[in-house]
């Protein structure tokens, strides 16, 4: 069994543009005599490897601690793409429920449709957004909408494309349309 862990770091992540970037502060430090060190730190809930809750952009969508858990914990493929996925390209993926895409890649608004006529109940990328630095809107309705999960701002450099066990569930943040996670994939289990 291998592990791979395809978060970014949280504060040298990339940042959607226009997005604070996030900071932290130590407030109690050792070294300076204090009995523990503690930090505080700011952010978006969009920053580095993060989910999207439908509430993101669905007005009355569930936020984070409402998602079902296992749609974000399970078997996943891994495919290569580049640039904007074709509705073909998703077509492919038929039956898959988790579907992460490596790549300099990003959804268009008929890619974004054929997610949920395929039956994926989470997409995930490297992009800090599945509409990449494009109008995020339509892109994000469609997917979020259908109850689709977005999972995004992966690292996926280590990985190849091939099937994996996803683990990536978000911090339980009551009433947020977002949260950072902790992202892995494992070569070697297909259930848990």
């Amino acid at each position: 069994m291998k592990i791979y862990d395809i978060t970014q770091e949280l504060f040298s992540a990339h940042v959607y543009p226009g997005d604070k970037v996030p900071a932290y502060r130590r407030v109690s430090d050792m070294h300076d005599g204090a009995l523990c060190n503690i930090t505080e730190f700011e952010m978006n809930a969009h920053n580095g490897t993060h989910v999207d809750a439908p509430r993101h952009f669905v007005k009355e969508g569930l936020s984070i601690e409402s998602l079902d858990l296992s749609t974000l914990v399970g078997p996943c493929t891994v495919a290569a793409f580049a640039g904007g996925i074709t509705r073909e390209e998703i077509l492919a993926y038929r039956g898959c429920d988790r579907l992460i895409a490596k790549g300099n890649c990003r959804l268009t608004e008929e890619s974004a449709r054929a997610l949920h006529e395929c039956g994926v109940k989470l997409f995930g990328l490297e992009s800090q957004s599945i509409a990449g630095d494009d109008p995020p809107l339509a892109v994000h309705v469609e997917v979020l909408s259908h109850g689709i999960i977005a999972l995004e701002g992966l690292d996926l450099s280590a990985v190849e494309p091939g099937d994996y066990f996803l683990f990536a569930a978000p911090l339980k943040l009551g009433g947020s349309d977002g949260s950072p996670c902790r992202a892995v994939l494992v070569d070697g289990i297909r259930e848990a």
